[in-house]
């Protein structure tokens, strides 16, 4: 079969402008600024994204530029950036973060044009403040930040920039070393999945409606995504310009725990699950990322037996991409190359999902099941 059999898919995109007209515009987002990871050992965690990850050093605070209570490394690729922070302190606040939670996600930090505006919209709708507006100022101008809470003890913090012309933010310096593996191909975060608890998808996915303006791109069920042992459940938001986009998990009743009780379990409440980053390479991005020692879920080799009647025509070498482990999957739109990575800590929790779009807006529903046998 050359071509896949499409006859059971809705008019997509029609469908996709309409989410996206529904999506309120009195929260415009510019893009995600940065992720901050609370972490056990910034440093030793900064040369493992370096090396593993193909990260470049930027910016840097700590004891060096006056910070006493932490140190902060920031790690820019293309459009990504991750800051990863440790305590000095530990009685602090990100101390007893890190031992309840381990290694993660604390800050998705959102870029916007106007900060204060944000903050009073969103507590207008409903937003927890984690963040008054805070101005921020050196000789490059200043960075206006506020925030709120979201899941768990995850925040989101306004960025707003354009009165900046520095590297990264006030209070930070130059960080530079004499070691810098070459970049692997990641351009940008396409998305951010947060898992919370049995009954709390909806309640989070009308806080980024009401609150956020956000729409619902997409649904699972228990139906969608489901072994005979494990299933979840999801709704995937978006802000009115698509560039945002989360997917709320929540578990499903199965015979064994699904990966998201696990997470639970584990990160000891609500949180981000993993990040997805966009690849225009997923092969080179795959085979640099696993020389330099980065473990990826395995799929099965039976799994390739049914891509091409289930996707049809894909540019890519299908024994290319089975030997990577890489898994291809089609909307109306075109299709996707996606694989996930196993945690990048000891717990079994964060991970990261590399993604390359080749048309495709949607997120591999067909390959979920793949990836819940693999977990």
């Amino acid at each position: 079969m050359e071509t896949a059999d499409l006859t059971h898919v809705k008019n997509y995109n029609y469908g996709l402008d309409k989410i996206f007209e529904k999506a309120q515009d009195f929260l415009p987002i510019n893009g995600t600024d940065y992720v901050e990871l609370y972490v056990g050992n910034a440093k030793q965690a900064a040369h493992y994204y370096k090396t593993a990850f193909g990260f470049q050093e930027l910016a840097y605070a700590g004891l060096e530029t006056g910070v006493r209570d932490r140190t902060s490394y920031v790690l820019v690729q293309d459009k990504i950036r991750l800051v990863l922070t440790s305590p000095f302190d530990p009685e602090s606040e990100i101390s007893h973060h890190i031992r309840k939670h381990g290694d993660g996600v604390k800050v998705i930090a959102l870029w916007v044009d106007d900060a204060r505006k944000a903050f009073e919209e969103t507590l207008k709708r409903g937003a927890i403040p984690f963040m008054k507006p805070n101005v921020l100022v050196d000789d490059n101008g200043e960075i206006v930040q506020a925030g709120i809470h979201t899941y768990g003890e995850t925040v989101h913090i306004f960025v707003e920039r354009k009165n900046y012309k520095g590297l990264f933010m006030p209070g930070y310096e130059k960080w530079k070393t004499e070691y810098n593996p070459i970049p692997t191909g990641l351009k940008y975060i396409d998305h951010m999945v947060g898992n919370v608890e049995l009954g709390s998808m909806n309640k989070w996915s009308s806080f980024y409606a009401d609150v956020m303006g956000f729409a619902n791109l997409v649904t699972f069920d228990d139906k969608d995504i489901s072994t005979e042992y494990t299933a979840l459940m999801s709704k995937v938001m978006t802000n009115g310009n698509g560039r945002i986009k989360f997917p709320i998990n929540e578990p499903a009743i199965g015979k064994k725990k699904s990966q998201v009780e696990e997470y639970l379990d584990f990160y000891h409440g609500p949180g981000c699950q993993h990040i997805a980053v966009a690849t225009d390479d997923i092969v080179f991005t795959i085979s640099e990322m696993r020389k330099r020692g980065v473990e990826f879920l395995y799929v099965p080799g039976t799994y390739y037996d049914t891509v091409k009647n289930r996707v049809g025509i894909i540019e890519e070498d299908l024994e290319e991409l089975k030997k990577w482990g890489i898994m291809v999957d089609r909307d109306e739109e075109g299709y996707l190359l996606q694989i996930f990575t196993k945690p990048v800590e000891d717990r079994p929790t964060l991970f990261f999902e590399i993604i390359q779009r080749k048309g495709a807006r949607s997120f591999g529903k067909g390959n979920f099941q793949a990836l819940f046998e693999s977990i």
